[in-house]
């Protein structure tokens, strides 16, 4: 019989492109997650890394406003650089030598004229007085009897039952000891006076600016023992007579007079001056610094000023008007510091690790130095060459260049 050949169906054969594979299709499942979460983390970390960037600070270059030189002609006088110092200053020092054993004041102190202030160990001094009244004693006690005698052998001798002999012999014998009792009662004052001598004073009113010794240290008028010997016990001051010494230009020291007021700004204090008058110009000059030095007298008095601190004096020219324009705070910064001109331009200064712009009036510029009338009062951290979109507030830190 013959066979039926039925041909066969190749449709299930086909490959279809449009279906992924199985195992393909699975492994596609698969890797979705990973290259999802692996996007993610590449986004965070750019993200994070530009942050970071943003908020890096920004290095600049820093530098402080400061005042003008001193020592140089201005609009208002001649100005010039100096110290404060005290007209009444003494190092005091022990009489005699000897160890320190008491000290009654420390810096700062406000001491009275002929006030303790230290004592040297006076033993010695103590019992030679002792010894010397003691002696003082004794040959009055001779004295006195030598007196009684004379007195009766001045009787008898009138009524001739002693000699002359022996009435002269009495006489020179009282006599004796009074001039015995007259070199004692000297040694009983030197004696007074060499215990007097471990008694350390105060010279006069002041202040206690400095402690020289210690308690138990050698202490001498003169250095006769080294480095081991103290020639000074405290150094004071009378705060009262401060003033400022400063060393003028030969050149403009014409313009300085006896009695010219002058107006007095300290270091520590640059937003604040001080009225001063023209003490006295020294009638000599220093031929190394061709200077002539300046004192002038401090008329405001303020606890703040003390002696040392640096100072610029102003001399003025004219009258009141000259002294009140005087007291504006003259302040210098670099021109590369500058941005924009005039009262209209300004500066970046740090404050808190942060740029802030401040607007100031500028003035004229000299030697690539801009006086600013306004804004400033010196002493500010001032940007140099401030870098282009630098934003008020924005993070900064000084640049190690």
């Amino acid at each position: 019989e013959p066979m039926s050949t039925t041909p066969p169906d190749l449709s299930s054969l086909r490959i279809r492109r449009d279906e992924p594979a199985p195992g393909a299709a699975g492994r596609a499942r698969r890797g979705t997650p990973s290259l999802l979460l692996l996007a993610v983390a590449v986004v965070l970390v750019g993200a994070a890394f530009a942050f970071l960037l943003r908020q890096r600070p920004a290095a600049v270059e820093i530098t402080l406003a400061e005042g003008s030189d001193g020592g140089a002609p201005s609009a208002e006088g001649i100005t010039a650089n100096g110290y404060v110092v005290a007209r009444t200053k003494a190092s005091v020092a022990a009489k005699i030598s000897g160890r320190m054993e008491y000290l009654g004041v420390h810096e700062g102190s406000v001491v009275r004229k002929g006030e303790v202030i230290a004592r040297i160990e006076s033993a010695d001094q103590r019992a030679a007085l002792r010894s010397a009244r003691a002696n003082v004693g004794q040959i009055e006690a001779q004295l006195g009897q030598a007196r009684r005698d004379l007195e009766r052998a001045t009787t008898l001798a009138s009524q001739n039952v002693l000699s002359a002999s022996e009435l002269e012999n009495s006489r020179t014998r009282a006599d004796v000891l009074a001039a015995q009792l007259n070199a004692s009662q000297a040694l009983v004052q030197q004696a007074v006076v060499n215990v007097e001598n471990t008694r350390v004073r105060a010279p006069f009113d002041g202040t206690v600016l400095r402690k020289d010794a210690e308690v138990g240290e050698i202490v001498a008028p003169s250095s006769a023992g080294g480095g081991l010997t103290r020639t000074a016990i405290v150094t004071m001051a009378d705060l009262g007579t401060l003033e400022v010494e400063v060393d003028v230009n030969e050149a403009y020291i014409a313009q300085v007079k006896n009695g010219q007021p002058a107006r007095i700004t300290l270091d520590a204090y640059p937003d604040t001056s001080f009225a001063g008058r023209v003490r006295q110009v020294v009638p000599t000059a220093d031929r190394q610094k061709a200077t002539v030095q300046v004192k002038v007298s401090i008329l405001d008095r303020d606890p703040r000023i003390l002696p040392e601190m640096g100072a610029k004096v102003l001399f003025v020219r004219g009258g009141n008007d000259a002294v009140a324009a005087a007291t504006r705070r003259r302040v210098l910064v670099p021109l590369s510091a500058l941005v924009g001109s005039g009262a209209s331009a300004s500066v970046w200064i740090v404050e808190n690790a942060r740029a802030v712009s401040r607007p100031v009036d500028a003035g004229p510029e000299h030697d690539g130095k801009v006086e600013v009338r306004s804004g400033l009062s010196g002493g500010e951290r001032v940007v140099l060459r401030p870098p282009a979109g630098l934003k008020d507030g924005a993070r900064v830190r000084a640049s190690s260049s």
